[in-house]
């Protein structure tokens, strides 16, 4: 059998490779933005409660992390919308369904990095007169960020990876317009020797300004 290489068909519709990396990287923002806050709060909340409380914090990190990303996508599109008697656009049933599986991987990391804040610096609050909300705020918060920012860099490159599972449920992300144009011109090979590079490089320049961005607010440790 021989195949011959034609990309004419990969450069007529790629526009719909372009617009789609951009709802990839807008969903990956998205994703990883909401999962933050989710991430946050748990994670506060955990260090200052009691023992029901973390474990139900942990029961949701435990399910999440332990269950297919995929599996969540169909829950969340499918499952939830029959059970409640609501529904809503695909693109939005995988916003949440990111910021669900973000945030119960974030929990961790963020409060590993609110135990790793050296306690001299909350002492330093407490003896400038410092109310405890204003150490959360101006001590606690930018410090562990400052701490955690290489995991959220990875979190994130992770997360605009998995924005290729949007296409089982017709959000039309970059996956899901590579696979419209398979689907109508049978050039396989030839759309994906185009979209793999555009996975690669741009998740490479987002690694590179993620690691300039930890080089710059690395916290120096004596």
């Amino acid at each position: 059998m021989n195949y011959h290489l034609n990309f004419h068909f990969v450069w007529r519709y790629f526009g719909r490779l372009e617009w789609g990396l951009v709802l990839s990287l807008e969903l990956a923002v998205v994703g990883i933005l909401a999962g933050m806050a989710i991430g946050l709060a748990l994670a506060l909340l955990a260090t200052a409660s009691g023992r029901i409380v973390r474990t139900i914090i942990a029961a949701y990190v435990e399910f999440i992390r332990n269950v297919p990303l995929l599996l969540l996508v169909y829950l969340v599109f499918y499952g939830i919308p029959s059970v409640g008697g609501f529904a809503y656009d695909a693109t939005t049933s995988f916003i949440i369904t990111m910021a669900v599986y973000a945030g119960a991987y974030l929990v961790e990391v963020f409060r590993a990095g609110l135990e790793s804040i050296p306690r001299g610096l909350i002492d330093a609050g407490r003896a400038i007169g410092l109310t405890p909300a204003q150490r959360v705020v101006w001590v606690t918060l930018p410090t562990m960020f400052r701490i955690v920012l290489p995991s959220l860099g990875n979190a994130f490159i992770s997360l605009f990876k998995d924005t290729s599972l949007a296409s089982v449920i017709a959000v039309p992300e970059l996956a899901y317009g590579a696979n419209w144009i398979y689907t109508n011109t049978f050039r396989i090979v030839e759309v994906y020797a185009v979209v793999t590079p555009m996975y690669l490089v741009t998740g490479a320049i987002l690694l590179m300004g993620l690691r300039g961005l930890e080089r710059r607010f690395a916290v120096r440790r004596a």
